[in-house]
């Protein structure tokens, strides 16, 4: 006889509780990662090249095990709580209750469907912030051996191969990526990631004066070089992130946590 939808879903919840729980507490690690110019994609106003100062990022993405222990810690974020401002409507929708994940192998599946400010509340909480575009973007430079790859063209078409590709509905876990020459892993190939200053990526590749004259004025804001056209990935990159809101979520939006560090 079939047991009650309510009874499986009790059931399923105190399987996944232990090793969601012993995931979770196993944490992610953070990679230390040196100071160094480069050349960004974007065109920043009056900045030629940009100057990264040292930094620690984690090691991978945001896992859903680690999201719900910061959900149960801070009851104010679960999707039933959070306020309408904070986080859209989609928020965590692919959890099947709200303080409750399916299996444990969702549990290592980067979390996505989170906002902007669910994400930097959970990276406040463990001492950290959002990565900035250009802490992201130097790190995203780098292939397996080498801290800037992107001039290579079998580098750009092994990365441009994963955007071309349909969101996956089921996600691999996080960390099965071959970490990248600062031991970094799925910068690429699984989830787009918030940046601590997204709003300041405005994208305008015909000419700044197009729209709203203003929004090149902002702190930050940059277009994306009309010479770098080989780097495609970073262009649908800040083409994503422009285009959302701090509330707003996506099935393919995650995130890891950085933080600063003296030189």
């Amino acid at each position: 006889m079939a047991l009650p939808r309510a009874m499986r879903r009790s059931l399923a919840i105190l399987f996944v509780a232990l090793p969601v729980a012993a995931f979770a507490a196993a944490g992610n690690g953070w990679v230390q990662v040196p100071g160094g110019s480069f050349e960004s994609a974007i065109d920043f106003e009056d900045v030629d090249t940009l100057r990264v100062a040292p930094f620690e990022l984690q090691r991978r993405p945001v896992t859903n095990a680690e999201f719900l222990a910061f959900v149960q810690a801070r009851p104010e974020w679960r999707r039933d709580r959070v306020a309408s401002v904070l986080a859209d409507g989609r928020y965590l929708q692919h959890w099947p209750e709200a303080t409750a994940l399916e299996s444990d192998a969702q549990g290592r599946q980067p979390v996505v469907n989170v906002s902007w400010f669910a994400a930097q509340a959970y990276c406040e909480a463990q001492g950290a912030r959002l990565p900035t575009w250009a802490e992201w973007e130097y790190v995203a430079a780098a292939d397996e051996t080498r801290r800037d790859a992107r001039r290579d063209p079998a580098w750009r078409e092994r990365i441009l191969a994963w955007y071309s590709e349909p969101t996956r509905k089921v996600l691999p876990r996080a960390g099965l990526q071959a970490p990248n020459a600062y031991g970094v892993q799925d910068i690429h190939g699984l989830v787009w990631e918030w940046t601590e200053d997204f709003s300041s990526l405005l994208m305008d590749p015909e000419s700044r004066n197009q729209g709203d004259p203003g929004k090149a004025k902002f702190c930050g804001a940059g277009a994306l070089s009309i010479d770098d056209r080989d780097n495609y990935a970073v262009l649908m990159r800040v083409a994503m992130l422009s285009s959302l809101a701090a509330n707003d979520t996506t099935t393919s939006m995650g995130f890891r946590c950085a933080r600063s560090r003296q030189p």
